[in-house]
């Protein structure tokens, strides 16, 4: 297991800043239902200077290329090299992880499965990757560094973060795709009672559950957005967003999701799939 320790640079609490499912292409004018992806990409990242709220960390939760080029991920690395702070980032279903590990190592981008987070809390970070599928799963493998890391420092507040839903989020065509052996997950995370949030993307859209007394988090994708509650696949009005998480020493998580302005990027709405 691979573990990074992340400075507390404020006493009272660690600020993370999400970017999920940015959908890169090599070329700028690629683009996914209609939104040219890098363009969106680079206006989060924009709108995250302009709020200009100071964060400790970056995490990318997957879908972070979707042609799978290496400049693709060059792109990401690049686009995110304004800030000096590291990331920590983890495969999606639409990334190629040898063309991931090609950017690796890289002096921000840190390959690492366990992160301390200055005194009081951890994020593990979970491969749920299954190659050529959308949706996911864990191998007993991933099962087993999570069920370590958290039986390593029980004294920690916890986050786990991975790219598939662990739960319904109430869209039959997008929970066909989720982490199909979320039961596993699960049976893990309740033998350990510091873990506060499980973090992923993949739904392209906001969600924030309480499930088995575990808070459970999804943030926009930074192009294009799936409509909430439809059972068949369609795509959702709301812009391409971002989000912030504080992690405070009692172990609350304090979030709050941001999205563009404007109608710049709107996708093509009678899409069927993609």
């Amino acid at each position: 297991m691979q573990t990074y320790l992340l400075p507390q640079t404020n006493p009272e609490s660690v600020v993370l800043l999400q970017i999920t499912d940015t959908h890169l292409f090599a070329n700028e004018s690629g683009s996914l239902l209609g939104v040219a992806t890098q363009k969106s990409f680079h206006a989060v990242l924009d709108a995250v200077d302009t709020v200009a709220r100071e964060f400790d960390a970056i995490v990318a939760t997957g879908d972070i290329s979707q042609d799978h080029t290496p400049e693709s991920y060059q792109e990401f690395a690049g686009g995110i090299a304004r800030w000096s702070q590291p990331c920590f980032w983890l495969p999606g279903n639409h990334d190629y992880q040898p063309t991931m590990a090609s950017v690796l190592p890289s002096e921000q981008i840190k390959p690492c499965e366990q992160v301390l987070v200055g005194e009081h809390w951890q994020m593990i970070l979970l491969d749920s990757q299954v190659a050529g599928v959308p949706h996911g799963q864990l191998s007993q493998a991933q099962l087993a560094l999570l069920d370590n890391a958290l039986s390593q420092y029980p004294e920690r507040h916890a986050l786990v973060l991975l790219h598939h839903h662990p739960l319904p989020a109430g869209s039959a065509w997008l929970d066909q795709h989720q982490l199909h052996n979320n039961d596993a997950l699960w049976e893990v995370v309740e033998k350990h009672s510091q873990v506060k949030a499980i973090l992923c993307g993949h739904i392209h859209q906001e969600l924030d559950r309480m499930y088995r007394g575990v808070r459970v988090l999804a943030t926009p994708s930074t192009c294009i957005q799936f409509l909430p509650d439809s059972d068949d696949f369609a795509l959702d009005q709301e812009n391409p967003g971002w989000r912030y998480l504080e992690l405070t020493p009692k172990g609350d998580v304090i979030t709050h999701v941001h999205r563009l302005e404007g109608d710049q990027f709107k996708p093509t709405f009678d899409a069927a799939g993609y």
